[in-house]
């Protein structure tokens, strides 16, 4: 709520405000049952395919149920929006508001990425992560968020009228077409709220406006992930650079991303399997 009331506080209004926060969503019952065999499994890792994404560009890649992949910082500081889908079923794809209510507003080593309904499984979990010392700064800002959405042309023509090509939901959007074959109006509507790899955000103390700032990472930075499935990625190299100053423009210095697909050579997953969809009998009180 912003400080802009129309009315009276109440009598009560400071004794209504002292009531105790509540976590919505208690998460220990989500248990990362395989956790200590991720980390032995990554300790052993072949190079199995490279994709560098251009500054102000995205591109798709493939990553099979039990392999990992990192998304690394080379050249110079840069932010990245991430989308990712089931390969087999593009209606089963990253749920940043879930992913946000389970794990916090940031993610890092040991957090998970969900699926939307109704499936609601993870997609990948994060197993390293280079950046995990920052945790939270004297503003409230953090690393790899779920709570802004990906730079797009439709708020940057509200804000500014200007017809900008190149945010990251028109980059991801392209991706798919050019890569997947996909209709323009189909990619688009496939398109979906990131993961802001390596972007720092937070939220104002004062209104609580959404902000970010020059990111801490640096070449050689990266985050590791455990695919859960079989995966289809696309990542954007976002306009803003570190996203220090403004995005949806061509005024930030940019740089490529790369990412890394690793198949592990350690035989202590050889009985996983993908975790299964919601148990949940979708009957909604029919």
């Amino acid at each position: 709520m912003k400080n802009n009331s129309q009315h009276p506080k109440p009598e009560d209004g400071e004794k209504r405000k002292l009531k105790k926060p509540v976590i919505c969503y208690p998460n220990k019952s989500i248990k990362i049952d395989r956790w200590s065999d991720y980390q032995v499994a990554r300790k052993d890792l072949d190079k199995i395919d490279e994709i560098i994404i251009p500054p102000r560009d995205a591109k798709c890649f493939e990553v099979k149920a039990g392999n990992f992949f990192r998304i690394e910082s080379i050249d110079g500081p840069q932010v990245g929006d991430l989308n990712l889908f089931n390969l087999d079923n593009y209606d089963e794809k990253f749920y940043s508001g879930k992913t946000r209510a389970l794990h916090g507003t940031h993610l890092s080593s040991k957090d998970q990425m969900w699926s939307s309904f109704p499936y609601l499984r993870p997609l990948v979990t994060i197993t390293y992560d280079t950046l995990d010392w920052y945790g939270f700064d004297q503003d409230g800002g953090s690393v790899h968020d779920v709570i802004g959405t990906r730079c797009d042309p439709y708020t940057k023509n509200l804000l500014s009228n200007d017809q900008y090509h190149f945010c990251c939901h028109s980059n991801l959007t392209r991706a798919l077409v050019n890569e997947k074959n996909l209709e323009q109006k189909e990619a688009e509507s496939l398109v979906h709220d990131v993961l802001n790899v390596f972007m720092c955000t937070g939220f104002t103390n004062d209104t609580h406006q959404y902000f970010m700032k020059a990111s801490p990472v640096r070449p050689g930075d990266y985050i590791e992930f455990f695919a859960e499935l079989d995966l289809l990625g696309v990542l954007s190299a976002c306009p803003g650079g570190d996203c220090s100053a403004e995005h949806s423009s061509d005024a930030a210095n940019c740089y490529p991303l790369k990412v890394s697909i690793f198949n592990s050579n350690s035989n202590v997953l050889k009985d996983w399997e993908s975790p299964p969809i919601s148990k949940y009998n979708q009957s909604h009180g029919f």
